[in-house]
């Protein structure tokens, strides 16, 4: 699965981003999507997740509250809604399904 991730940019704290994922060349059928984050010289964390159908979201508690995880499979596409960000939020995020991962777009919280 070909996947990017795209709208992240620079937000005041307390601001909002829209994060978007594309799938190219295989649909997200049958295939969760998910949202991982990453900081310089830290793991990648988990952030969201919903399965194929949409039904089911799961997120990781210090977003909880604030993100949202959508997706529409006949767009193939997926989204991260991020609202109230902190600047603790500033990193790369990236998108995954089906085994694949997306090209991460970089969010910047100024406090």
């Amino acid at each position: 699965v070909q996947l990017q991730a795209s709208g992240g940019g620079l937000v005041q704290a307390g601001g909002s981003l829209r994060l978007s994922c594309v799938s190219y060349g295989r649909t997200f059928t049958n295939n969760a999507v998910g949202w991982f984050r990453q900081a310089p010289g830290k793991e990648r964390e988990f952030v969201a997740a919903i399965n194929w159908r949409g039904g089911s979201t799961n997120y990781a508690d210090s977003v909880k509250g604030r993100f949202t995880i959508s997706r529409d499979i006949a767009q193939n596409t997926a989204w991260l809604s991020m609202n109230n960000l902190v600047p603790e939020d500033t990193v790369v995020y990236f998108c995954t399904s089906g085994g694949g991962w997306g090209r991460g777009t970089l969010v910047t919280v100024s406090s």
